[in-house]
């Protein structure tokens, strides 16, 4: 069975939020995953240019695979090189068969307070936009009345700590953080059980409650603690780790983290 340890990227695995990181701890990560023979899985909302650009400024190492823009895409990194995994756009087509992501952009084209995101933050499986994040719950109740069940969609909302937006990604129901990671798994041969998945905001609620070995970083947004707790609450059968460091002498913040997820349920040893 195949090692898979996977991870959002920003203020997860890279280090790039108001909290202090621990020194050495990305260098820690790449040696402990490389020596371990971990398959390592980045599930981002990050497109490939951006991933790009966060492999280069932090060092973090390229995946074996990538699961980018909030899941609507996934790709593998093999000898130097991407490339794209077409079984996935084949597999998302079926399984969502009204999804239109034209027809959501016209639905919602009346509602004040959203604005679309840029042509790069777009693609066929995703319809995303900037949100008046302090009148988030009235404009997503809007959105949600316009497309609901019309779409075959998902409406995954997230707050950027450091810009201060409200994000909110539109995307196929087959198609999210949490069945491309299912699809990454059935692909390698591993139970969804035995996949570490990490993460620290709104748009990781779905893979931390499916059924994979979830970990909340320190660091984790106190709205995402709270709806974990409360998704355990109702089913005991989710399994959620919350790291707190003092492990190896790391803070569990960002990648430290991560590394104490990883080594909690034995992904690493």
């Amino acid at each position: 069975m195949m090692k898979i340890l996977a991870t959002d990227l920003d203020r997860t695995l890279l280090p790039n939020g108001k909290w202090e990181a621990d020194e050495g701890a990305i260098e820690l990560f790449n040696e402990l995953t490389e020596q371990q023979g971990v398959l390592v899985v980045y599930v981002t909302g990050r497109n490939l240019d951006l991933a790009e650009g966060a492999i280069a400024e932090y060092g973090v190492p390229h995946p074996n695979v990538l699961v980018g823009d909030v899941g609507t895409t996934i790709r593998k990194y093999e000898n130097g090189g991407w490339s794209f995994d077409e079984g996935w756009i084949d597999h998302v087509k079926r399984a969502s068969p009204k999804w239109d992501a034209n027809g959501i952009k016209e639905a919602s084209s009346g509602v004040d307070g959203i604005k679309e995101q840029e042509p790069e933050h777009l693609n066929q499986f995703k319809q995303s936009y900037y949100v008046d994040h302090d009148r988030r719950e009235e404009i997503l109740r809007r959105v949600d009345e316009l497309v609901k069940g019309k779409f075959d969609e998902v409406l995954v909302y997230s707050y950027d700590s450091v810009s201060g937006d409200g994000l909110l990604d539109c995307l196929p129901n087959s198609a999210t953080k949490q069945t491309g990671l299912e699809y990454v798994c059935e692909e390698y041969g591993t139970d969804i059980g035995d996949a570490v998945f990490c993460g620290d905001s709104g748009n990781d609620i779905f893979p931390l409650t499916a059924g994979f070995s979830g970990v909340l970083v320190r660091n984790a947004d106190e709205q995402l603690v709270q709806d974990v707790k409360a998704a355990m609450a109702k089913n005991p059968a989710i399994k959620a780790y919350f790291a707190k460091g003092g492990f190896k002498g790391l803070s569990g913040y960002y990648t430290s983290g991560v590394i104490e997820g990883a080594y909690h349920y034995g992904i690493l040893e």
